[in-house]
């Protein structure tokens, strides 16, 4: 009888690994076909210019504030470190170019889109995924209204543009920011600050940074889509879709961050 017991417990193991990766590779598959979708509805986005706005307003303007206070203290918190780091081994005016690389690079786009995804992952999911379950996006499809070129579509367009609007704000506020302790912790001039930035300062850091911005916004805009259409099982089920959209985009943006640098700065 034990014997039959640990067949079974084991059948039991295999069987949910392979419902696990079934269910791994249907979502992937239904992820992909919904971005399909949005990117072939692009072609209506001047019918839903409106739309779009309003998901820039929500995506970007509502933003700006918790990205700035994130940022200002980002770029304090890589002051301290980099001062740490570098004390008795470069000069001072290294510090300024050390902030900026970090800041420029990886603390600024990946800090910011991990904060949007919080606020707006969650908030798009959330909203769709509430129309979902009261059967607002069925009644759209009664109505001859297209739900991907009307709903999704204008927050992918949102997600691709105001991400990298962010990360420039972001990265302006986070270098103030490591002014403030170069000049009033490390004890070194604003000029000693603003040669190491100048003098270090290289083109492909800021656009490699913008251009990881923008497929930030668009996996956030993308995840918090696909698991607010997917929402079933009333309150309980939009919550699941909330969470889920927001440690997906996380991890996606974690992948995608080692992806693209390793493609632009190696």
């Amino acid at each position: 009888m034990p014997f039959k017991l640990n067949i079974l417990s084991q059948r039991s193991i295999f069987e949910n690994i392979g419902r696990s990766t079934i269910d791994l590779f249907q979502g992937w598959g239904a992820a992909f076909i919904l971005l399909g979708k949005i990117a072939l509805s692009l072609r209506y986005i001047l019918r839903n210019f409106s739309q779009v706005l309003t998901q820039m307003m929500f995506f970007g303007v509502s933003s700006l504030p918790v990205v700035l206070f994130s940022a200002v203290f980002t770029g304090m918190v890589a002051g301290v470190q980099a001062a740490y780091q570098m004390q008795g081994l470069v000069p001072p005016i290294w510090l300024g170019a050390g902030i900026s690389r970090a800041v420029l690079i990886e603390l600024g786009p990946v800090l910011t889109a991990l904060v949007v995804a919080g606020r707006v992952g969650a908030g798009i999911a959330a909203e769709l995924g509430t129309m979902k379950v009261t059967e607002q996006i069925d009644a759209l499809e009664t109505m001859a209204i297209d739900p991907v070129a009307y709903l999704y579509m204008p927050r992918f367009v949102a997600g691709a543009v105001m991400a990298p609007v962010l990360t420039v704000f972001a990265n302006f506020v986070a270098l103030i920011g490591g002014w403030l302790v170069a000049v009033l912790s490390v004890g070194i001039s604003s000029q000693m600050y603003l040669d190491g930035l100048r003098f270090h300062f290289h083109t492909r850091d800021l656009v490699g940074g913008i251009v990881k911005s923008v497929f930030f916004g668009i996996i956030i805009a993308t995840s918090g889509c696909f698991h607010g259409s997917a929402t079933e099982g009333g309150a309980e089920g939009v919550g699941k879709a909330t969470t889920n959209s927001v440690v997906t985009s996380a991890v996606l943006i974690l992948i995608f961050d080692y992806i693209i640098s390793a493609w632009i700065f190696r």
